[in-house]
């Protein structure tokens, strides 16, 4: 052990007499200020414990001397700004969506308020220009599983698609291929006569009247008997150039196997009821609505 008065020669230190395999500790007290910010911040730490909520408990947490939650900060924030766009937007909130379409000053309102509502609620899936992806679909043009109307489309917004409402849109297509209601070759057959619906090529190796056999005893019941599809039932219009998935074979015999099952979230309790009014008006008049 070296002695504490010893001083390091490399940096004219003295040492803290500590030495382990031939290294010696430099004594090297921190800084004055940081110790003093150290120390001010276990003060100020004691007294952050007892003023604001800091102890989670067993069910609940320590609300402190304050009583003041971030939480109900923000709760309180986000029910005053629901409050002002009511107030705000007061004249949609009796009017039907079909008057709020007619009045100029109510679409205005409304179409702004739709606007900001789609960007931070609905372009996360449809995409910020309301084009769509694969599995979500293009609001712009005329293809709605459940119609385009201002109603529809209202109606859509709040139950949502296989979602939470007891209202919910639902549309249950079997997995053909999963539940063991066709055969490979069956469904091959009916993918390849599909996509003769909406004129594309078929293959020549594939019986197109078997496969229509195959889509009349299966899949005109809700689709239609020429694939003009059923907005009542959710069923998809499959005699166009317009495919939510894909209008290649293998995409068709997925679909047909397994299903889809595409969920859209319920937005009443999610949304106010203007700003669910808006966003129908907003995506009415992107240029697909009925």
């Amino acid at each position: 052990m070296a002695h504490h008065d010893d001083i390091d020669e490399v940096s004219g230190v003295s040492t803290t007499g500590h030495e382990w395999d031939g290294i010696r500790e430099l004594n090297n007290p921190l800084p004055k200020w940081w110790l003093y910010v150290f120390y001010a911040s276990i003060v100020w730490s004691v007294g952050y414990y007892f003023v604001y909520p800091s102890w989670p408990m067993v069910t609940d947490y320590t609300r402190g001397f304050l009583g003041y939650s971030q939480r109900e900060a923000a709760l309180a924030d986000h029910a005053a700004g629901i409050e002002t766009r009511m107030a705000a937007g007061a004249g949609l909130s009796d009017a039907s969506i079909a008057e709020i379409q007619a009045t100029p000053e109510l679409l205005t309102f409304a179409m702004a308020n739709g606007k900001a509502a789609f960007g931070d609620n609905c372009a996360p899936c449809h995409g910020s220009g309301a084009t769509g992806s694969k599995g979500y679909p293009n609001l712009q043009d005329d293809d709605w599983l459940w119609g385009g109307s201002l109603e529809a489309i209202e109606q859509t917004i709040a139950v949502g698609i296989r979602s939470t409402s007891d209202d919910t849109r639902l549309s249950d297509m079997p997995a053909f291929g999963r539940d063991e209601l066709l055969d490979k070759d069956q469904i091959r057959l009916v993918a390849n006569y599909v996509r003769s619906l909406s004129g594309l090529e078929t293959a020549a190796d594939l019986d197109l009247a078997a496969g229509g056999q195959v889509y009349a005893e299966n899949c005109a019941a809700c689709h239609g008997e020429t694939g003009e599809g059923n907005p009542e039932l959710g069923a998809p219009r499959l005699s166009d150039a317009i495919w939510l998935y894909g209008s290649d074979q293998a995409t068709i015999v997925e679909t047909v196997t397994n299903s889809r099952m595409g969920v859209m979230p319920t937005w009443t309790g999610k949304l106010d009821p203007i700003t669910i009014k808006s966003l129908a008006v907003y995506v009415h008049n992107l240029g697909g609505g009925q």
